[in-house]
């Protein structure tokens, strides 16, 4: 249901950003501003990434097949990055043009039009921004939420063009219109570069520090006498779908049964904690004598030592790939 609903949204953020499209060439054509020129030419790529982004969420929303195991999930990072390399093209193109402008300037007229058609594009994107990334950290989508981003950006970037217009309509020195496009220009294609390198990041597989405290936070919140450590978590991320590995350190004496049963214990606690699909692939080790003084069981038949403290679970023991007794092995 909640990707039909995304779906649903997108398609409907692709068409106003047509129509606010239409709008911003119009104030372009209307001004012959380089400085809408900017927020129009976005607003193209507004367009196109929308579009690819609807693509991205029916894709990644389609079932497991036996040619993609783990979802089609990783497409929504070839989306964000789509995305942000048309994003840097229009930066680019933005301030290429703004430098020749300054050598051969040009008329502007009518900057007050302009001003109330930038100023309402801006803020009807931003409204759909705020809804797209609130919907998306409901849902767990990382495309919505980077498409959600995006749309508040540009309308930050609106909202600086106007007072740089305003400030042009009121001094009527034309020359700022370039250096008002050239700065946005700038801004836009480093917004651009972000978002490549977080969609790279994601592509490569590269660790969420965020994510791994917070997972981290909930096996501590609801950790068990049985469950001596968890070590070797990893955690990967395939669009709103997770990937958790990691190995849980039971009792060495536990039957089969015994430990099948705290491995579903652990997936149910990581399943309820989010809204999106995650699986789990838990290892069991058994525990090991020089770990008994960190382990809360009470009336153990095996112990032997005297339980001192509980170790907390931290990035810097959870992420290691040991036992937590071993590191206080004299």
């Amino acid at each position: 249901m909640s990707t039909t609903a995304n779906v649903r949204l997108q398609l409907f953020t692709v068409f106003v950003g047509i129509v606010l499209l239409l709008i911003k060439f119009y104030a372009f054509k209307t001004t012959g501003s380089n400085a809408i020129l900017t927020d129009a030419l976005e607003s193209i790529i507004n367009v196109v990434a929308g579009v690819v982004a609807l693509y991205s969420l029916i894709i990644a929303g389609t079932p497991k097949d036996r040619n993609h195991p783990y979802g089609h999930g990783k497409v929504e990072f070839l989306s964000a990055g789509f995305e942000g390399s048309l994003i840097m093209l229009a930066g680019l193109i933005i301030c290429v043009k703004s430098v020749y402008n300054f050598f051969i300037p040009h008329e502007l007229s009518s900057l007050d039009l302009g001003l109330v058609l930038t100023a309402l594009a801006g803020g009807v994107n931003y409204g759909l921004g705020w809804l797209l990334e609130r919907r998306g950290r409901k849902t767990d989508s990382l495309t919505m939420i980077a498409d959600g981003k995006h749309l508040k950006s540009d309308a930050y970037s609106s909202a600086g063009l106007v007072a740089g217009l305003l400030i042009i309509w009121l001094t009527d020195i034309i020359w700022l219109d370039n250096v008002v496009a050239l700065l946005f220009g700038g801004l836009i294609a480093y917004t651009g570069f972000t978002v490549t390198r977080h969609s790279l990041a994601g592509i490569m597989d590269e660790a969420d520090e965020a994510l791994n405290e917070r997972v981290i936070k909930i096996l501590n919140n609801a950790r068990t006498e049985n469950w001596i450590d968890v070590h070797n978590l990893r955690i990967i991320k395939y669009g709103s779908q997770l990937h958790i590995d990691c190995h849980l350190t039971i009792p060495w004496y536990f039957r089969v049964r015994e430990g099948h049963d705290e491995v579903d214990t652990l997936e149910a606690v990581l399943q309820a904690a989010f809204t999106n699909d995650v699986e789990c692939f838990v290892h069991l080790d058994p525990c090991i004598p020089q770990a008994c003084r960190f382990c809360p069981k009470q009336n153990c038949p095996e112990r032997q030592q005297d339980f001192e403290k509980t170790i907390e679970w931290l990035p810097e023991n959870v992420l290691l790939n040991q036992k937590h007794g071993y590191q206080y092995n004299a």
